[in-house]
């Protein structure tokens, strides 16, 4: 199970509360939850290394996500207003690697919780 650490005002809103099961989501591997949380159309660029459009094609990227497994997840913020949000934190992996990251998200309503396009950035930590 990985190990979950969030600031307290984390939760505030639901769609913040919504972003952060999202994290928790990919950090486990939760595929249901992923990928009811996503539009047909979602669009997810990595930042440097690819973009990935469809839901087909982001469903077929999560098996990617389990090849190193998280084993500590830290979430240091946590923002969300009408149809964007964006998270920031930390992952410890299995294999002792630790990455920065900074995810954007837009929502496919400012009222919804379904993501239809996310912007990643992942810097290793040496």
């Amino acid at each position: 199970m990985v190990k979950i650490t969030s600031s307290p005002n984390c939760g505030n809103s639901p769609k913040m509360g919504f972003l952060k099961a999202f994290n928790i989501a990919l950090a486990n591997g939760n595929r249901d939850f992923i990928l009811e949380s996503v539009s047909e159309e979602i669009v997810w660029d990595i930042v440097g290394d690819k973009k990935i459009t469809g839901k087909e094609n982001f469903e077929s990227e999560l098996p990617s996500l389990k090849t190193n497994k998280v084993t500590e997840l830290v979430l240091h913020q946590i923002l969300s207003h009408g149809k964007e949000g964006a998270v920031n934190g930390m992952m410890k992996m299995q294999n002792g690697k630790q990455y920065a990251f900074s995810d954007f998200y837009q929502f496919s309503s400012a009222k919804g919780k379904i993501i239809k396009a996310m912007t990643s950035y992942i810097i290793e930590i040496k």
